[in-house]
């Protein structure tokens, strides 16, 4: 569904320096803001301006460090595919980024006789840009809302999840608030707001010790229930890597990026990539909520390993020795701490076959 808090892709920008001023504006005259909409403005700004990845970026993701992530992803949606008797199917990419694991996933699956429609769900223009270099042929959706209906779909979603805006509920005393962002001049600090009703907390995290901070996600759950709804009509399944955790837990996990560091979170809003881990636990009750079943998640670690990254590698290296040490040093870091930070969950209509990487 359309998230009202981040813009569509024909939205024009506003100045640099105006969002931090239209925050402290909007606070000066309604009072404090919720972490969620402030972490939402601002990453709509952030990724409506620039093209965020890459050694003159802020952060770089898994398929920019080597072509291997997107083709064991390629190689992924072929398999499922083939076992569920090759329909006609499109490919979904939540938050493309550059458009590189998609290009590198379509040339895995074409291999594999797999050669979809290409949609991606990308509301900046900036980085529209650079996907359409890659992949020339994709279509564009502002949300999942408009993804064709007529196919099932297969969709992968790395590192989409972490960017949506995140609620934070902080336990004071004998009760738990809303965590709001104040603003004095362009200074923004988080504070303590109202209280909220117990019943919103997981009950076994209600009598936390005073300082702790629970996180939710709306917006990541009406786009899982959106996505799941779609998939449950339509058939197919959905890939979803990103940093997070196995709720409910104690976490206080929104941070910000910029220039491949970190930084306070409240500082230069617009300027910095704000993320919060993923709540797994949380996105498959979504989707199996709309009658989907849920596999994992698992470690990105034994993901690639079950998808064959160590032969992958072997074969690279064989094809050209010169970069042989290079490829080796790709493929620990997909597999050493990205490999145990991120995990993957997949989900599936219960008709499709059980995804690669989760057994029997």
């Amino acid at each position: 569904m359309t998230n009202p808090l981040i813009p569509p892709a024909d939205h024009k920008p506003e100045p640099e320096d105006a969002l931090p001023e239209r925050l402290a504006r909007a606070i000066a005259l309604a009072g404090p803001i919720p972490v969620a909409q402030f972490m939402a403005a601002a990453n709509a700004h952030y990724y409506g301006t620039r093209d965020p990845l890459g050694a003159g970026g802020d952060f770089t993701t898994s398929p920019e460090i080597s072509q291997m992530f997107g083709e064991l992803i390629g190689l992924w949606c072929a398999d499922l595919w083939d076992r569920a008797g090759r329909p006609e199917v499109h490919w979904v990419e939540l938050g493309p980024g550059r458009g590189t694991l998609a290009a590198d996933a379509r040339r895995a699956m074409a291999k594999a006789g797999l050669t979809p429609t290409i949609h991606f769900v990308e509301t900046s223009a900036t980085l529209r840009t650079a996907q359409g270099e890659r992949v020339a042929d994709a279509q564009w959706h502002d949300s999942v809302d408009t993804l064709p209906t007529d196919r099932p779909l297969i969709v992968v979603a790395n590192e989409f999840f972490d960017a949506l805006p995140i609620r934070q509920l902080v336990r004071r005393g004998e009760g738990w608030h809303e965590r709001l962002v104040a603003a004095q001049d362009l200074l923004f600090l988080p504070i303590a707001g109202p209280p909220v009703p117990a019943e919103i907390i997981p009950e076994p995290l209600r009598e936390a010790e005073a300082g702790s901070v629970i996180e939710v996600s709306p917006a990541s759950v009406a786009v899982m229930r959106a996505l799941s709804a779609r998939i449950a009509a339509q058939g197919g399944a959905a890939l979803i890597v990103d940093y997070g955790y196995e709720g409910p837990a104690i976490a206080d996990t929104l941070q910000a990026v910029r220039g491949h560091a970190y930084a306070n979170p409240f500082d230069r809003p617009g300027e910095q990539d704000l993320s919060a881990h993923v709540d797994f636990t949380t996105l498959a009750a979504a989707a199996q909520g709309a009658g989907l079943a849920a596999f994992g998640p698992v470690t990105q670690r034994d993901l690639l390993g079950a998808l064959g990254i160590d032969q992958r590698t072997a074969s690279l290296a064989r094809a050209h020795p010169d970069r042989a040490d290079a490829l080796l040093a790709d493929r620990n870091r997909l597999m050493q701490d990205m490999g145990t930070l991120f995990r993957a969950l997949a989900v599936a209509r219960p008709d499709w076959p059980v995804p690669a990487g989760y057994g029997e």
